[in-house]
Order: structure tokens, then sequence, then C-alpha cells
């Protein structure tokens, strides 16, 4: 048993299995063998195990995704069998007298190198291919086992970090808890923790060579800590203490189907936060009044092309069809800064949160936003949902975007396609939109402010950096009199103004909003109920 400290970013207790997340591209050690032949056969068997994998892979992608997203397992499988590529690594075995962890890295670094400076675009994108085969055949050399999803039970998953593709590939029905080496609390492993109101601790100092898939451990939001291989004293403990947080959260199920009104009558909407269609089922178990933000790059994020139009417009038209005439704000594609996508080709940059990114990449590359506007104006004859766009920085910017979708109405016309004309609002997100919110709330429909960014870039400091915890204050003067001056401002102009920022859920906060005016509340849906409690039980006029 030992116990080890972080920092709780979401605040509950659970007990069960650990399973073991490790990156790829793990340190790989060059070794002197006598016996090429045994090399040669652990190759095979790691080989065939890989094959294995990858048909599992196929067929759960061709149920969830259908067989032309499932098609590069198919093409993994028939590159593990390729002879120039084994060739070369059972070379460098017989020749070299080296361990096959080793050869399979190396080949697998010269391929993908090889096949990065050919000309042609197919063959280029077969780099990253060739890397993700050797770096397969390398884990089941090692004896690392691939965690299924699918099979596995609910467990506490540890990782060193977890990126945003990662956390949604996840079945998030199996994830008990996350606790992570890295990370920051307002990381998307964190907001994710938060939408599905599950424990989570970052910065937690833990070796993950010393812990292994299936061993039991307990972690406790509420104190920040997780214990592996906790005593029977201690899993006692642990079972009766979460006994009764589930008889606090039956009582919070009370408030299911109650207005979100104060005690002197002062009503305001509280809606949540999604990821993914999937998602929409821990809305309506909470009963919030509708979607506040729905994160479409999420539909972008762990694949290897952009999503199609129809991939879109069937995901958006499921929502709005299952909030059943409540309100949906969907968010265009915020990609950048911490969301990285290969397939984008973004580059790097040495200050991506302030780089190409959101509504910047949408104005640069038109054709990937209106791929996505035709779906979201074809999805809107279905139901209440709102456009909202990302990173505003001026008033250019939102006439920009409206003569880009007035090209998509013509398109659709043109085409005979149904459409609506939805609600368009902005989020705000920058100190210069912030500034000039009075001439902005004349262009648009609502406001939604989205307090993350806000806070990082009127602090000048990174979220993502775990470092800055300690300085990165949401509570800020300057951040707060930011929210009242857009409220104001929106008010001014006839229009409502909400949060979807993390910041909507801090209950220290709710009283100070509702008695600023703000409109909607937008926050993950473990919250939505806390928040009503909260609501329900304060007077908006100070006695």
């Amino acid at each position: 048993m030992w116990k080890l400290s972080g920092k709780a970013v979401y605040k509950g207790i659970v007990m069960g299995p650990v399973a073991v997340l490790k990156k790829d591209g793990q340190q790989v050690k060059r070794i002197k063998i006598t016996d090429a032949e045994a090399e040669l056969a652990r190759l095979q068997k790691a080989g065939e195990k890989a094959q294995s994998q990858l048909q599992k892979l196929y067929d759960k992608a061709v149920k969830e995704v259908g067989e032309a997203s499932a098609a590069i397992f198919e093409v993994h499988q028939m590159m593990l069998e390729d002879e120039d590529y084994l060739d070369a690594i059972h070379n460098m075995i017989r020749t070299e007298m080296v361990n096959a962890e080793y050869a399979a890295a190396v080949t697998g670094d010269n391929f993908s190198e090889m096949f990065a400076g050919m000309d042609d675009d197919y063959m280029k994108a077969r780099a990253a291919d060739v890397l993700d085969i050797s770096n397969r055949l390398v884990r089941n050399l090692m004896g690392q086992e691939e965690i299924d999803f699918a099979s596995m039970e609910p467990s506490v998953i540890v990782a060193d970090d977890l990126s945003p593709s990662e956390t949604v590939q996840m079945d998030k029905e199996k994830i008990l808890a996350f606790v992570t080496v890295h990370g920051s609390t307002n990381s998307h492993t964190a907001i994710l923790a938060r939408m599905m109101n599950i424990p989570a601790l970052i910065g937690v100092p833990v070796n993950l060579d010393e812990i292994q898939t299936g061993m039991k451990a307990v972690v406790n939001g509420f104190k920040g800590e997780v214990i592996f291989e906790p005593s029977e004293e201690l899993c006692q403990e642990a079972e009766r203490q979460i006994c009764e947080e589930k008889e606090k959260l039956q009582l919070l199920q009370s408030l299911k189907g109650k207005e979100n009104r104060t005690l002197d009558g002062h009503t305001i909407h509280i809606f949540a936060n999604i990821g993914s269609v999937s998602d929409v089922g821990y809305v309506l178990e909470n009963d919030a009044g509708g979607i506040g933000l729905f994160r479409s790059e999420f539909l972008y994020l762990g694949r290897d092309d952009f999503p199609s139009e129809e991939e879109q417009f069937t995901a958006y038209k499921q929502v709005v069809q299952t909030m059943a005439g409540k309100k949906v704000i969907i968010r265009t594609l915020d990609i950048g800064a911490d969301k990285k996508v290969d397939y984008f080709n973004l580059g790097n940059e040495d200050n991506p949160a302030m780089g190409y990114r959101a509504i910047r990449i949408c104005l640069k590359q038109p054709d990937i936003f209106k791929t996505q506007l035709r779906a979201l104006l074809r999805a809107a004859v279905f139901g209440n949902l709102s456009i909202m766009y990302p990173m505003i920085t001026s008033v250019e910017e939102v006439r920009k975007i409206y003569g880009i979708v007035e090209e998509v109405k013509k398109e659709l016309e043109a085409a005979g396609i149904p459409y609506k004309t939805p609600e368009q609002g902005i989020m705000i997100e920058t100190p210069a939109s912030v500034m000039i919110s009075d001439e902005l709330a004349e262009l648009v429909d609502f406001f939604s402010i989205g307090t993350n960014d806000l806070t990082q870039y009127t602090l000048a400091i990174d979220r993502q950096n775990e470092k800055l915890d300690d300085f990165y204050n949401p509570h800020h003067k300057a951040i707060l009199r930011m929210i009242e001056m857009v409220t104001q401002n929106a008010h001014k102009a006839g229009k409502w103004a909400g949060i979807c920022g993390e910041l909507g859920a801090d209950p220290e906060l709710t009283e100070t909003f509702v008695r600023m005016g703000i409109d909607e509340l937008s926050v993950a849906p473990s919250m939505i109920l806390k928040l009503r409690k909260t609501v329900r039980e304060m007077r908006v006029a100070e006695e």
C-alpha cells in the first residue's frame, strides 16, 4: 500500500482497478543478443498479436463509423506483412545481433523518414502509419498491454497526461477516475472529469513503471490523494464514503423538474457543456435546460481525415432532435492550441494559444468552414439550434463570417436543400472582444463568455502550464469587471449574455453572476443540479 497526493480537479471518491495508459514513443534500448532465431520468433509472435489487435479495431470501427473510416486498420494489417519492411527488421537482427524491439523501432523510423520525403501525397501519409505499426510491434515485444476499453471493466485511468484526442476516443462508461502525472486544472481531461461527475487528480508524482494494470486503487478527490493497493480497513472506509456521496447525489435528484428561480423570483437559465453526441445522455440525466456549448471540434479529433458534411449533419441533427426543442448552441470548430489534429497541417508554433486557431483557421480555410456551416444550417431545420463563433477579436471578423454564411445559404438554395438560418452569437474570450462588446452586440444575437481563455489572455498566463496554476486566478477583479461590462453592453443592445467557461460552475460566484444580470450559465452536466440548489437558496436583492 502506498499513498500519493495531487491536485483535485473534481471532488468525489471511487475505488476500483487501475488501467495504466502509456504513450507511444517509449525508450527502446539497443541490446546485444546471442540467439537471432529466438528474436525472430519473438518478432513473429508480436506481429501475430498486432494482426489480431488490428482486426479487432477494424471490426469495432466498422460498427461505429463504417467501412470507409475503418479501412485504415486494413492498411496497417497489410503493411505489417510488407516484405521490404519485415526483411529490413530481420536483416538488422541477424547482421547486427540486436534485440527485436530495437530493430523494429529503427526500421520504423527509417521507413517513416523515407515515406515522408516522397512527392506523392498518398505515400507521404504512410509515414505516420508505419510509425504506428512499429510502435505497436514494440509495445507487444515489451509486454505492454494495450487497453481495450470495449472489454475492460470500469477502471481508474492512470497516465502521464491525456490529450483531447485520447480522451475523446475513450469509452466513458469504463472510466471511474483520472490520475495523471501532469496536466492543469483547465485541461480537457479536467473538463471531461467534471462533465462526467468523476474524481480526477493531476500533478500526482506516480512512477508509471511501478503501477500495474489491474491493481486496486482508491481515488479521493476531497483529500486530493490516491492510494494504490489499499488495506482492507481503508477499503471499508472508502466504501462508507462512497455510500455517503451517493446519498447526497440522491438528494439533488429531488431538484429535477424544478425552476432555476431565486427566493425573490429571479430566473436564470442553466445549460450544459458537452463534447459529443453521446454526452447528451448526461444532459438529460441532469435535467439541463439546454446545451449552452457543444464543442464541435471533438468531431474532428481522434481520426485521420476531416469529418464529412453528412457525418456532421447527422451528429448535429441527432443532438437537436434529442433535445426536443430545447436550445442547443453549437460552437464552430476550435482546433489549435492544445487541440492538435495532424491532418490540419497546422505546423508547430512557439505560442499556439495565441496562434493559428479557431475562427482564424475557418476564415483562412473557408472550405473547411463551409462544410461545417452547411451541416449546421441543414440541422437547424430539425430543432432549436444556435451557432456560436469562437475567438472573435473584431467587428470585421464577424462581417466576414456572415459573408461566408450567406454564400453557404445560396449554395444550399441552388441545390434545393432545406435549411434554416439559426441564431448566431460569438464567444467573448479575448480582452479585445470585451472592449468592443458594445459594437459587437449590435451585430450578433448573443454573447457567451468563455472564461477559460479570457482569464489566460487577460492575466497573460498559459492555462495549460501546470507551473502557473498558483498564479491562475479566475476570481481576479479584472475578469469579473470584464464579465459585468460585457453583460451590460449585451443588455443595452437587447441581447442576452451567458457564461460557458469553467467559471460558470464556481459556486462561490453564482450569486455574483446572477446579480450582474448574467442570463445563462452553461456548465458540466454534473454541476446542473448543484447550481440549481444554489440559485434556489439565494436572493438577488441584497438585504
